[in-house]
């Protein structure tokens, strides 16, 4: 039996509110009110900030404010040219992965953390914790829940209002609740971005 702060990691069941748990997530949880304060014109400011509170920050991430974070992003690794709109929610109680130039509509969830279905075991606190892993060049849409345990495969596009519940493979489109597979990338995405929108590039 390790400290309740190791169980962070786990998957182990654990108390949220243990004593250094607290305290170290209120140091990360002042830094990103700080960050939420910035003005948009304070680019170089923000970056600097985001190289100190992610516990990975690729070359050219950028996170309009406000983002909201459990801890602060401390347990967030994004890589480079990651861009997440206004209100991204990252529960980072455990990790959460994401890979280069993948983006972010406004207002996505992405939960690391649960609680038990028994009530017995949710009177008492108790909550758990699994990694979030989302791929490279993925576009995840506004309003998507990602939750627990869940991995993205590159490439892959989310749905607006999407709930994943599972694991979704690369090179698909995928929405709905519970989100599923609704077609992989094809060559009519080679020649159309939007409808009846050809892609013609100077």
């Amino acid at each position: 039996m390790g400290g309740m702060k190791e169980k962070l990691h786990t998957g182990e069941l654990y108390f949220p509110n243990d004593e250094e748990i607290m305290k170290e997530q209120l140091a990360y949880q002042d830094m990103l009110c700080e960050y939420n304060l910035t003005k948009p014109s304070e680019t170089e400011k923000r970056s600097g900030m985001l190289r100190q509170m992610l516990a990975e920050c690729g070359e050219g991430v950028y996170i309009e404010a406000p983002f909201y974070s459990n801890f602060g992003g401390r347990h967030c690794h994004f890589g480079k040219m990651v861009y997440a709109n206004y209100h991204l929610t990252c529960v980072d109680d455990t990790h959460i992965y994401v890979g280069d130039y993948t983006m972010f509509g406004p207002n996505v969830t992405v939960a690391t953390a649960g609680h038990p279905i028994l009530p017995k075991l949710r009177e008492q606190v108790y909550q758990y914790n699994m990694p979030v892993h989302i791929g490279r060049n993925c576009w995840i849409g506004a309003g998507a829940i990602i939750l627990p345990g869940v991995s993205i495969g590159d490439n892959t596009v989310i749905g607006a209002g999407s709930v994943v519940t599972r694991d979704i493979p690369p090179d698909v489109v995928a929405f709905g609740n519970p989100c599923r597979v609704m077609r992989e990338i094809n060559e009519h995405d080679r020649e159309f971005y939007f409808k009846d929108r050809r892609i013609e590039l100077d």
